[in-house]
């Protein structure tokens, strides 16, 4: 059984509570849109595990440091990490050709600062988005989510309201 914090699209927004609720996780996720190496640096020292990709707006050593797509296998979950990939019935162009040469169980994007958690039955996978968790952009509440993966379940799925923007 594998504890996973989630977020994305923190645009360089350092907020404790990232550590205080992803506390106890074995790993945390990055879905893209970092911002610094500072926060990266903080994320990585969160959890044993740390896995993040770059999104549009990383640059200099995160765009270094984090790649543009990860597949990996967590339990018996393959999972398929990255920063744009569209949703289930409204995949990015030329994504569908991404998921059949892989078919993750598990798709997790950012991006759209849209919370989002639905199924695509026809591929099989559970797809999340974990919304925006920091300042940028015209989402309303900043969120992270946690869940476990065991053996291949999925489940115990929290959204985690951060609140509305934060000070910087």
């Amino acid at each position: 059984m594998k504890r996973i914090g989630l977020l994305s699209d923190t645009h360089s927004c350092h907020d404790d509570r990232y550590a205080l609720h992803f506390a106890g996780c074995d790993e945390v996720w990055h879905a893209g849109d970092v911002g610094d190496a500072a926060l990266l640096r903080h994320l990585e020292s969160i959890a044993p595990v740390f896995r993040g990709v770059r999104g549009n707006i990383d640059h200099g050593d995160v765009a270094r440091r984090l790649p543009e797509m990860q597949r990996f296998r967590v339990e018996d979950v393959n999972v398929l990490l990255t920063h744009i990939a569209g949703y289930p019935g409204r995949y990015s162009p030329g994504f569908s050709k991404v998921l059949d040469a892989g078919r993750p169980r598990l798709l997790v994007a950012g991006h759209s600062h849209i919370l989002k958690v639905m199924p695509d039955p026809a591929r099989d996978l559970l797809y999340i988005n974990p919304g925006a968790a920091g300042n940028q952009g015209w989402h309303k509440v900043r969120t992270i989510v946690r869940f476990i993966i065991d053996g291949a379940d999925i489940r115990n799925l929290e959204v985690i309201e951060l609140g509305k923007s934060i000070s910087l």
